[in-house]
């Protein structure tokens, strides 16, 4: 590089250069100051001086097979002070080769300082893994610990008992002494059981006053003396402000594999027991009865009624609308699915979903999601209205590796249908279970023109460190966010992150929940222009949508008062 364009680097990045076998022979100042070394502690050192120790070997070992074929390699690397703290860089190396024998006779590495991004990034995610309250694993994170015990258990063949806790009286103890107090006893709840629990354990916080235990590689002979020991140890008085507290607990557990069945049903099998625990005089442990549970039966008997609503046109869409609070533009709509049953009516999604969630005959009612939204697309178009329609597709559909064809045939059979008017959510758990293969199928997706929208954004596992792998046009903020912005700083301040870094990473931000105008007008100083929810409009029939429009256009702007 001559002096002419090291010069311009130096004024404008963290710049330096190395021989072939990584010799540092220059530093700028700028390097020296973010590295906190000096440039003769630098020069005729190995680079690797500045490892973190926080990447795998084989990540470096990527990098020089990149460059050393001559070829420019470009990511976030984090490296270590001399101070021994951490920082990140956004870098990118070049291999320098010589005119005359096309060899490399040196690299060029230019850095800028990512740092303060890194740090907000693991913040969220670190947020978005745990309760931030106890400092607990919350539900996102119980789910992952979950999945990993579950099949550390059957690969070792050993026995897994998870516990569901809930503590008895706590209701009043809040009541009596207010929510700061009841909080403060949270918080010691939480370390008395984590000290009793084994460092191999998982203890996660469900919400209230409700806790999750994990117990690992258990004895059925020994598990009762566990339980009562928790038990025992949760029922010692508290001291909480001067205050002196009683309180006591009721657990549930059900034993993997004796109840062979995926984490979300073990939960909810786990939660019965509990209440069995609080039914039979509280203070108590109750393992659940696999063979007396007829709650398989009832799954059995939704899932075959559920098939032959599919096949007697019982389902039907509801369609919610998308608007721009700012220019009250209706950009769009949801469809929402629900079940007009001849015995029950009109059946929500959450009574009938989880049932099929795991069974392929949510790939069946998935694709007719779609053929119907498409369809409703197309006459709408006829009306001369150009919405989109947002269509959800369940995690087993999308894993699919036939869904990119099984779309391409449904977007065919409706020719005069732009595919950029069909959008697909997928919630960030789907996305994360099988980063590779949902990328793929994104980007195949987007290439037929269909746009992607990643929904529950911020709820689950360490969804955020994985946004830039993931190219969704839109990211929809959760309600359980939206629905205290107003009151709770930190839903606030986590609302106000996920904007700035969607746009940072140049995506849509759309806000799910909204309720009231001054929830709108909030979302609109943050500088989220784009919303759904009931304070808009509750999900309706597709005959009642056109009425609905002409009614919205005489609203008056979201930048007034509450009505």
């Amino acid at each position: 590089m001559t002096d002419k364009y090291r010069t311009a680097v130096d004024a404008a990045a963290i710049f330096s250069e190395t021989d072939p076998d990584g010799t540092i022979t220059y530093v700028n100042d700028q390097f020296c100051a973010v590295s906190g070394y000096t440039k003769e502690e630098l020069l005729g050192s190995n680079h690797r001086i500045l490892n973190s120790g926080q990447h795998p070997q084989e990540f470096y070992d990527s990098i020089w097979s990149t460059i050393t074929k001559g070829d420019i390699w470009k990511g976030e690397i984090c490296n270590r002070r001399k101070d021994g703290s951490l920082y990140w860089v956004n870098s990118t190396i070049v291999p320098i080769t010589d005119d005359a024998t096309q060899k490399i006779v040196k690299y060029i590495s230019i850095r800028f300082d990512v740092t303060e991004h890194q740090e907000l990034l693991q913040a969220l995610q670190w947020r978005a893994s745990h309760d931030v309250l106890t400092g607990l694993p919350n539900r996102a994170l119980l789910h992952e610990r979950l999945g990993m015990a579950i099949s550390a258990a059957r690969r070792h063949h050993r026995l897994l008992a998870l516990g569901m806790l809930d503590l008895d009286g706590f209701k009043a103890i809040n009541d009596t002494y207010g929510h700061a107090i009841g909080d403060r006893l949270l918080v010691e709840v939480a370390n008395r059981l984590k000290e009793t629990l084994r460092e191999e354990d998982t203890l996660a916080r469900m919400g209230g006053d409700e806790f999750v235990l994990i117990l690992n590689d258990i004895q059925l002979q020994t598990l009762p003396i566990s339980l009562r020991r928790l038990l025992e140890t949760l029922s010692h008085p508290y001291e909480v402000d001067g205050q002196m507290l009683e309180i006591a607990g009721s657990i549930g557990v059900t034993i993997y594999p004796n109840d062979n069945e995926d984490p979300d049903m073990l939960l909810r099998h786990a939660d019965q027991a509990m209440y069995q625990a609080k039914q039979s005089g509280r203070n108590r442990f109750q393992i659940f009865d696999v063979p007396t549970n007829n709650e398989a039966l009832a799954a059995s008997l939704i899932l075959a009624r559920l098939e032959q609503a599919l096949m007697r046109q019982e389902l039907r869409l509801y369609y919610q609308p998308k608007v721009n609070l700012q220019t009250s533009e209706i950009i769009g709509f949801e469809a929402l699915l629900r079940w007009q049953s001849p015995y029950e009516g009109l059946v929500p999604p959450l009574q009938f979903l989880p049932f099929v969630e795991r069974n392929d005959l949510i790939v069946e009612i998935g694709e007719w999601v779609i053929d119907q939204a498409l369809r409703q697309i197309k006459h709408w178009r006829l009306l001369g209205h150009k919405w989109s329609v947002s269509v959800n597709i369940a995690a087993r559909h999308f894993q699919k590796p036939n869904f990119v064809e099984r779309l391409r045939m449904l977007l065919d059979r409706y020719p005069e249908v732009p595919p950029n008017l069909l959008d697909i959510e997928i919630v960030e758990s789907t996305a994360i279970e099988n980063m590779e293969h949902v990328s793929h199928c994104l980007i195949a997706c987007q290439d037929m023109g269909v746009t992607f929208s990643l929904d529950d954004f911020g709820t689950g596992y360490s969804s955020l460190s994985y946004l830039k792998r993931l190219p969704a046009q839109t990211i929809k903020i959760d309600q359980s966010f939206v629905r205290d912005i107003l009151t709770d700083k930190e839903d606030l301040a986590l609302s106000e992150a996920i904007i700035g870094l969607s746009k940072a990473f140049d995506r849509e931000v759309l806000a799910e929940g909204v309720e009231t105008r001054s929830q709108g007008k909030r979302l609109l100083e943050l500088g989220c222009q784009l919303a759904q929810g009931y304070g808009i409009a509750r999900p309706m029939p597709a005959d009642q949508v056109i009425k609905w429009v002409e009614h919205y256009s005489r609203v008056p702007s979201w930048g007034g008062e509450d009505d």
